[in-house]
């Protein structure tokens, strides 16, 4: 796979780490984010892996492993779907979209590979076909408004909208702010061939569009509380801590791996991590990166002369970003109780960075059912 002719674009410089590969930014990511959110700007994610499933069973036979349901997926509709291991956690997230032939999966880039292995060990006698697709095609991103798109598209290009604005059927929803700053997230990713990419990127060097790279796009959906496969997620991740059951789950659909898992969590107990936004200072320009702790800072009510607060290790940074209004804010997942009004502390680059907390998944959230005691053995009334 050649390098991309977005990073030949006047001002590119190219990201580091998860989304090596294309453009971090062009010179100003702040300009770039208001650009996507106006609705002007492109970013190219021709990173991204894409894997496609064929046959007539695809859809049926997806909907067997997915999260979310699929089996009813109509030609051009998008959905978001995770495949869990048998306790649950989060294996591989991806964006759906059928176009009434072939089902389009976008993955992270270096997860495309296992994903199409894992598909394709999972077809046994069904009628279904699992390639990776990820030097044929490439994906770029935008914050239309509508229908509209920043360029002119090729004629096969597949369009996928976000789930994550939307209140979905069968969702659930663990945010309790009214004002969830999904609501305003329009984004939408475009699958084209990759033969395609030098003329989109020459129609952005034309002026019909502006470029933004990936930390714009970042800093808007760190603001968004927007998870992400690729920064939110370890080994032991649950869709419930992230939120995730917002776009990614449907509760009503039919068994699937690590579906009691799900079902129990929601019905019966609580998240035993939560995903959290900061607010972080800013006097040191310090942006924390990926992997930094998190501490809890607990002062006794009466310490003793001398007595240094105690400091524990509550969570790690799973992304950062300098958001243009709300400067610099990262995502953190969290243990479930640390209250929300700790203060804390993010441990990098040797400094201490002070953090104000939202909560995305909230400390005390808890049983979506309620299940009466029973009395124990020998009590009578």
């Amino acid at each position: 796979m050649t390098g991309s002719p977005f990073l030949a674009l006047p001002g590119a410089v190219p990201a580091e780490g998860v989304d090596e590969g294309v453009a971090g930014h062009y010179g100003n990511p702040m300009v770039e984010q208001r650009r996507l959110e106006q609705g002007r700007a492109v970013v190219d994610l021709s990173h991204r892996g894409v894997v496609t499933v064929t046959g007539p069973d695809r859809l049926s036979w997806l909907n067997s492993m997915a999260s979310q349901r699929l089996d009813h997926l109509r030609p051009g509709e998008s959905a978001e779907a995770l495949f869990l291991d048998a306790a649950g956690h989060v294996e591989h997230a991806v964006h759906v979209v059928d176009d009434g032939e072939r089902t389009w999966l976008v993955a992270e880039r270096d997860d495309a590979p296992a994903l199409a292995s894992w598909l394709d060990r999972m077809r046994f006698m069904l009628r279904v076909e699992v390639a990776d697709v990820s030097a044929e095609v490439a994906v770029v991103g935008a914050m239309p408004e509508g229908d509209a798109f920043p360029l002119d598209l090729p004629d096969d290009a597949l369009r996928w909208t976000d789930p994550w604005r939307l209140e979905l059927p069968g969702g659930h929803r663990y945010s309790v702010d009214p004002a969830h700053p999904g609501a305003f997230w329009r984004y939408v990713e475009v699958i084209v061939p990759r033969e395609s990419l030098a003329g989109l990127a020459a129609a952005v060097r034309s002026g019909a569009a502006e470029p933004a790279g990936v930390l714009a796009l970042e800093a808007l959906r760190v603001a968004a509380w927007r998870p992400r496969f690729a920064t939110e997620v370890d080994e032991k991740t649950l869709p419930h801590e992230l939120d995730w059951l917002r776009s990614a789950v449907d509760l009503h659909k039919g068994c699937y791996r690590g579906q009691e898992t799900v079902a129990k969590v929601v019905n019966l107990g609580r998240p035993p991590r939560r995903l959290v936004m900061l607010h972080l200072d800013g006097s040191d320009t310090v942006l924390p990166k990926a992997g930094d702790e998190v501490v809890g800072v607990k002062v006794r009510p009466e310490p003793a002369p001398g007595e240094e607060p105690e400091r524990r290790v509550v969570g790690h940074i799973t992304s950062a970003a300098m958001h243009h209004e709300l400067g610099p804010i990262a995502l953190a997942v969290v243990k479930r109780a640390v209250p929300p009004q700790l203060e804390l502390i993010v441990e990098s680059h040797g400094i201490d960075v002070a953090a104000a907390q939202v909560e995305i998944v909230p400390a005390g959230a808890g049983a979506a059912v309620d299940v009466p005691r029973l009395p124990r053995l020998g009590v009578r009334p």
